[in-house]
């Protein structure tokens, strides 16, 4: 039987997603209605009369019932339109497209820390089981995921900015010193050093080391520990038996046998890591005063921005989506025999 092609694995997963997403319109539309407080009286201000604030949920549309506030949404998501935030005056999408570069250059950044450490300890311990070292890795993964992310940010804060002296100031993405770079893809790095402007790069990487090493520990152990016990199935199966008796040197065995059939377990958990983080690193954001969709989705649920919240959620929904369709695809690139046919 032949193997799919990869155009008719993306068409498939596009539509396995719909649904799922259908399901994230209809309960966040229905969630955020129950969110307390009324967003008609936060935007006409607390020296609103009644009439002022009937005037205004009139206008938001807040006065219909729930199914006519459906169909319109529905409507408005078809023609590529999340609405208007309240809390910025901006349309959802225009405040989305600006603050989730920052928080993807986050994620990846914190991502790429974690398995800089990850992969190598995950190896080390696998060829050593039973040892101190095997000991060591999982103690130091448990502790990593062990401790919350706003704690660890802000130990950070203490002993690098506070104590030494030798980080900057926890302000965002860049110092006010500094003017962003002239926007490419929105991530400050990239951005920088296309524009050759070394010294803009040399800030934002600054900027991006605490917040960076403290979603990575978080995210240490799942990639140690699936790594270490990929590698540890690997290891004792027959055909690397077979290799070692042949003769072949140790590093090709477990760096061109070993780590490359070890590696679909990793990247699924890679995947998971991701999508969590980048839902998940509010916390990383509101204490490294980092402009991303995390701290964006917080400001609106205390506003009850019923827009806001619904195009953060829409938004998530839609790489996580993306995000297993690239996993998928990359399966075929590590192991051709993965075929992704399911």
């Amino acid at each position: 039987m032949s193997r799919p092609s990869t155009l008719s694995v993306v068409i498939r997963r596009i539509i396995a997603a719909i649904p799922s997403i259908l399901g994230v319109i209809i309960v966040t539309f229905i969630l955020t209605r129950a969110l307390p407080g009324d967003p008609a009286a936060y935007f006409a201000g607390p020296a609103a009369t009644q009439e002022a604030i009937d005037q205004i949920r009139e206008t938001l549309g807040l006065n219909r019932s729930l199914p006519e506030q459906f169909i319109i949404y529905v409507g408005e998501l078809l023609r590529g339109d999340l609405g208007n935030s309240l809390t910025t005056g901006q349309t959802v999408l225009s405040d989305l497209l600006t603050r989730l570069p920052a928080s993807l250059e986050l994620t990846l950044a914190g991502l790429l820390f974690s398995l800089t450490l990850a992969l190598p300890l995950g190896i080390l311990a696998a060829t050593r089981p039973g040892s101190w070292l095997d000991h060591g890795v999982r103690v130091l993964a448990t502790a990593g995921v062990s401790l919350p992310t706003f704690f660890t940010g802000l130990l950070l804060i203490y002993v690098f900015y506070f104590r030494l002296g030798i980080a900057p100031a926890p302000l965002g993405r860049l110092a006010i010193l500094y003017s962003s770079p002239d926007q490419i893809t929105g991530l400050f790095l990239v951005d920088s050093l296309l524009a050759g402007d070394f010294e803009t790069f040399q800030a934002a990487f600054g900027q991006l080391i605490l917040p960076a090493v403290t979603l990575g520990l978080f995210a240490l152990a799942p990639l140690t520990r699936v790594t270490r016990a990929s590698m540890l199935s690997v290891l004792s199966s027959d055909f690397i038996r077979t290799a070692r008796a042949s003769g072949l040197a140790p590093s090709m065995i477990l760096f061109g046998y070993a780590f490359r059939n070890a590696l679909l377990p990793v990247v699924t958990t890679l995947g998971v890591v991701f999508s969590f983080l980048l839902g998940a690193n509010v916390l990383v954001e509101k204490v490294f005063a980092w402009p991303g969709i995390g701290s964006y989705a917080v400001s609106a649920l205390i506003a009850s921005d019923y827009a806001a919240v619904q195009g953060f959620v829409l938004t998530m929904a839609l790489l996580y989506v993306v995000l297993n369709l690239l996993i998928d695809l990359l399966y075929t690139v590590i192991d051709p025999r993965a075929g992704v046919e399911s």
